[in-house]
């Protein structure tokens, strides 16, 4: 029996010490298929939910990218690193006294970047500059100057505190690792928040551990492991009119009317007026046709998506 050719959004959980590029590579093994794209990266020191769209979910990708997102993270002050993470080389260890870094300091730190902020990206990032990768540039000791952007911190909140010492150099340092909770807009970053506590507190800071728990309406409880061969990959991907239902308006579509906007033409159709993106769900296959805007009862298509095709393996219930 030909088996339909996989088309979906996969929610993984990425483990740590892998770049988001090679949980790519695993996805494209797993499923047999070269069209696999993602909504965003994670550092490889990072773990957590990665998006991955598969055949022509990809399409939907750019509607996930900028979805806000939730992290789990600690933060280690009294040691700042260059790469604003445990990835990078120290650069400065003060160390901290935790006289000086009370409870109160460290929620007035915190508190000054929750809501809408200029942040200055880390200077070990994937941002381009004159079509150079920041990273590339810092690696190869050249001055990375990059621009403040305007993101929106809308929980920022401190779950747990550590007073300990650790080793940097051979040295005992005092530190104090503080576990936190964050919910930001896309394009947040979080070893940013940290640099910029430890800046405003005089320690110094880096991360070291990160974790993105959420990516909009998904969760990394509903993820998968890649890297688990008995997990039934395929079965994991979630259809592209179930991931609009989340994310959309939904306009049902008969069979007539779905065809006809797969052909190209302007559809009639009882819903408000609305730039977009409304998705259009045929009723009797419950397939995501397109999505569309909406003006004066017609809809326009923004993205259309083709029906199911096979692969022209036969299904028997393993992995590709």
């Amino acid at each position: 029996m030909l088996a339909t050719a996989p088309d979906g959004i996969l929610l993984v959980d990425k483990p740590q010490g892998i770049s988001s590029h090679r949980v790519v590579s695993i996805a494209r093994r797993r499923l047999g298929l070269k069209k696999i794209g993602h909504a965003g990266t994670l550092d490889p020191m990072a773990t957590g939910l990665l998006l991955l769209g598969a055949g022509p979910s990809t399409r939907l990708l750019t509607h996930l990218v900028g979805l806000g997102k939730t992290y789990t993270a600690t933060v280690r002050l009294g040691v700042a690193t260059d790469s604003d993470d445990a990835d990078g080389t120290p650069t400065a260890a003060l160390g901290v006294l935790a006289a000086d870094v009370s409870d109160d300091a460290v929620e007035r730190a915190v508190a000054a970047q929750r809501g809408v902020i200029d942040q200055v990206p880390s200077t070990v990032s994937a941002i381009k500059v004159d079509g150079r990768r920041a990273y590339d540039l810092a690696r190869k000791g050249e001055d990375v100057v990059l621009r403040s952007r305007t993101v929106t911190v809308s929980r920022f909140e401190v779950t747990g505190r550590r007073d300990h010492t650790v080793s940097v150099d051979g040295d005992q340092v005092a530190v104090v690792d503080l576990d936190v909770v964050v919910d930001c807009s896309s394009g947040t970053y979080v070893r940013a928040l940290a640099r910029d506590i430890g800046a405003a507190l005089g320690t110094g800071a880096h991360l070291v551990a990160l974790r993105r728990t959420a990516v909009g309406p998904f969760d990394v409880a509903d993820a998968v492991d890649l890297e688990d061969d008995v997990v039934d990959v395929s079965g994991a991907l979630i259809r592209p009119a179930d991931v609009a239902r989340r994310l959309f308006d939904v306009v049902t579509l008969d069979a007539g009317a779905a065809k006809d906007l797969t052909d190209g033409k302007r559809v009639a159709a009882e819903h408000p007026d609305a730039d977009g993106p409304v998705a259009a769900i045929a009723a009797d296959d419950d397939r995501l046709v397109g999505l569309v805007s909406v003006r004066r009862g017609r809809l326009r298509v923004i993205t259309n998506f083709p029906a199911p095709t096979t692969s022209g393996t036969t299904t028997d219930g393993a992995d590709a």
